[in-house]
């Protein structure tokens, strides 16, 4: 297309984006007022014409050469382009080639990427550096996950782990800053997976007039391959627990494939699922339930063999790390009156030594027995009537107890134990529980993840008997699973005695999760009712299970006598429950870098009442692979509470245990240990395909252009007319353009066909 509008009109497309069109000639007016004079004359001529002509035939012919006269005036006027350009050997140009790894992939033509790079700017008698070294002073910059300069292309190796684009641009402007400057050229595939955005450093560099020329590598798109491209897990977890992989496969060349993905712990197999992929360039979500025995940090790894005609076999990994602890954590049973629930579900975790389940019964009026509680102080006045006490257990659990059991204070303390400390509330059941205890309208209603409305007031009791059946999100769920895979979790549900509620329970709320559905067979009228249900509030959660006889699973006469179905429920809850919340010292950090690369950590700091600190002391003791420990101190961001950030460098590939502590005064607040791994992550091989919308994006946002290697021999000629750096203004003259010619000629020769015709030549 450029060829033919520079073949056409002269100049290149480039030349007319960027020049300012004039008119040059010495007397415009004159020109003007000649050329509108004689078209009047013609115009009256052929007024007076006849022969074959009608009046229609008279008007066009009047038309053409009034068209004619009025191109050959336009001529005259010499209309010219001023244009920028740049003074040859005055200028620099950074030229930035892609160093990192996904630039060996050999795409579909047979092509490394780097051998295109290669070929383009591998030496300086290569055709377009030396087209470009005749008029510019050549800088040159490898990068990945960072730029650094080099003297020419000869020391690339291809084997940079990322690639952040925004760095290198950044690095490349500030590096060349007391230099005149006609632009960057950027040769690489796109395939950008840093953290950072790239808007900043765009803003830079249009800031500063410098044009970015991007040259994209690499096919668009793969025919034939297979990626996991996101694997989420639960960063903390109990040991023992049962955790649900969510993994999100892609592929383009095998719809329709059956595939086995594999799930690694320290090279043992711990868990595999057939996964059949869908059409191309969909992702194929995959659910997959692990079991997590051994503690400290786990390093899973899921994986898909290689399949025939796959391009990259490296994108069909990933890893995940999580932190698997061996600790009791601490869960308050509120519970308003005697009742079987209670002792079931302390019967059902007391073989579990991860779960503390400390109960306060009502008994009578303002008496309490106390289960399971660590010493004589705990719970001796009651339901905890400060944050700091509440604050020191993981999760709660709600009853049958009425809402007037509590007071307004201890109400908008539980929602806060949510909301701002992050724990997890369980809503149980009952008489005296959801609406049917008063709970509409007070702090909790906002909390419960269905909505809750006042009871009739004809004082009707509501009862059903519900057979209950999980949702499609329940199906997988880890507090839901009743078997060792998804289809005998809903065999065994199938089986499962019916419960009972006294509770009308509305719908669930926006952005809430209904987990398990109750099909009424007595009371309802068939309908169908939410049995489980959550949803995030605020740091935590909130969960309703709104039956009152869970113990059924257990003493129901179809029940086997050694069936643990019950425990296994109960258990599985309560690890729920109580899974990622956080400590009062809690840390952000990415789990896999890189080896030398840096690791930002922040860190959130909040006291006993789980209120941001602010003015501490914080540091992380960072213990690396060889066993010496290190100090990292941390700054606080005084724009955010709490929240201080500091980094450190995995300097060589290993584990990093950090391990976070603030001082507060004559107090010390201590974090749990967190890791990070450092080791050769393979990120260059995810979303490989060139990006030609990201490199497009770069260069129309700095006022540059982008090239394929087909077309980037134009390159050179289009960085001549540039605004940035030493430039010179040209005058660039357009009434001699084939285009003014062929069309002159053409109008000349339709009049004189016309005349023809119609008898009057």
């Amino acid at each position: 297309m450029d060829a033919f509008v520079e073949t056409l009109f002269k100049y290149r497309p480039v030349v007319y984006e960027r020049g300012d069109f004039v008119l040059a000639a010495p007397w415009p007016m004159l020109i003007i007022v000649a050329v509108a004079a004689i078209g009047f004359v013609l115009a009256w001529a052929y007024r007076r014409a006849r022969g074959k002509s009608t009046p229609r035939d008279r008007v066009v012919l009047t038309a053409v050469r009034v068209a004619i006269v009025a191109l050959a005036g336009f001529a005259l006027l010499r209309p010219t382009l001023l244009v920028s350009t740049a003074v040859p050997q005055k200028n620099a140009v950074a030229i930035l080639i892609d160093d990192s790894r996904s630039m060996r992939i050999t795409d579909a033509d047979g092509h490394a990427r780097a051998a295109v790079a290669q070929r383009l700017f591998g030496t300086r008698d290569s055709a377009l550096a030396r087209a470009l070294g005749d008029r510019f002073q050549l800088r040159y910059f490898r990068f990945s996950s960072g730029a650094e300069p080099m003297p020419d292309a000869r020391g690339m190796t291809f084997a940079g782990g990322r690639t952040h684009l925004g760095a290198a641009l950044d690095r490349a402007r500030q590096e060349l800053s007391t230099v005149p400057l006609a632009g960057l050229v950027v040769i690489t595939d796109g395939a950008d997976n840093s953290a950072s955005a790239l808007a900043e450093p765009l803003l830079a560099l249009k800031a500063r007039g410098l044009p970015v020329y991007t040259i994209g590598v690499g096919s668009p798109r793969f025919e034939r391959d297979i990626e996991i491209t996101r694997v989420e897990v639960p960063h903390t977890a109990l040991r023992g627990t049962a955790l649900v992989a969510n993994v999100v496969v892609a592929q383009r060349g095998f719809a329709g494939r059956k595939v086995k993905l594999l799930a690694e712990d320290a090279g043992r197999i711990v868990a595999s699922q057939e996964v059949t992929l869908r059409g191309d360039g969909e992702e194929s979500p995959v659910r997959m339930r692990v079991v997590t025995q051994e503690t400290g940090p786990r390093q899973l790894r899921f994986r898909i063999a290689r399949e025939e005609g796959e391009l990259i076999a490296d994108n069909n990994a990933r890893e995940a790390l999580v932190t698997v602890t061996d600790r009791a954590e601490k869960v308050l049973y509120v519970e308003g009156e005697p009742r079987f629930e209670l002792k079931f579900m302390r019967r059902a975790v007391r073989e579990d030594a991860n779960l503390r389940l400390v109960a306060l019964q009502r008994t009578a009026e303002n008496k309490f027995l106390r289960l399971g509680v660590e010493d004589s102080l705990e719970l001796v006045a009651g339901f905890p009537k400060t944050r700091e006490e509440l604050f020191t257990y993981r999760a709660v659990i709600l009853g049958s107890v009425e809402a007037a059991f509590f007071t307004l204070e201890q109400m908008r303390m539980l929602a806060d134990f949510v909301g701002e400390r992050g724990g997890g509330l369980l809503l149980l059941g009952g008489r005296r529980a959801f609406a049917e205890g008063g709970y509409a309208d007070t702090p909790l209603a906002d909390v419960m993840p269905v909505e809750v409305t006042r009871t009739d007031e004809n004082g009707e009791e509501y009862f059903a008997e519900l057979q209950i059946s999980p949702t499609p999100a329940g199906a997988m769920h880890p507090a839901t699973q009743l078997g060792a895979n998804e289809q005998a979790s809903l065999e065994r549900w199938k089986t499962m005695p019916a419960l009972s509620t006294v509770n009308r329970i509305g719908r669930a709320k926006p952005g809430a999760t209904a987990l398990l559905l109750g099909q009424t067979i007595s009371g309802g009228g068939g309908e169908r009712q939410i049995v489980l249900a959550h949803h995030r509030y605020g740091r935590g959660k909130a969960i309703a299970f709104p039956v009152q006889d869970s113990w059924v699973w257990q003493m129901h006469a179809s029940m086997e006598v050694d069936d643990a179905t019950h425990e296994t429920f109960w258990r599985q809850m309560l690890r729920w429950l109580v899974s990622e919340v956080p400590e009062r010292v809690t840390m952000t950090a990415p789990d896999h870098v890189a080896p030398g690369e840096v690791v930002a950590v922040r860190a959130q700091v909040n006291n006993e009442s789980f209120l941001a600190v602010n003015g501490a002391a914080v540091s992380a003791s960072v213990l690396g692979p060889n066993g010496e420990p290190r100090e990292v101190p941390f700054e606080w961001m005084v724009d955010k509470d709490g929240e201080y950030r500091g980094s450190f460098t995995a300097s060589e590939p290993g584990l990093y245990r950090v391990r976070m502590s603030a001082r507060v005064g004559d107090s010390v607040i201590t974090g749990g240990d967190d890791y990070v791994i450092a080791h050769d992550i393979q990120q260059e091989m995810f979303g490989a395909a060139q990006r030609p919308a990201l490199l497009e994006r770069v260069a129309r946002e700095t006022g540059g252009k982008y090239y394929t290697p087909e077309t980037a021999e134009a390159l050179a000629r289009d960085m001549m007319y540039t605004s940035s750096g030493t430039t010179v203004t040209e005058q660039l003259d357009l009434w001699d353009t084939p285009f003014m010619f062929v069309a002159l000629i053409g109008l000349i020769a339709v009049e004189w066909l016309l005349r023809r015709k119609r008898g009057l030549a």
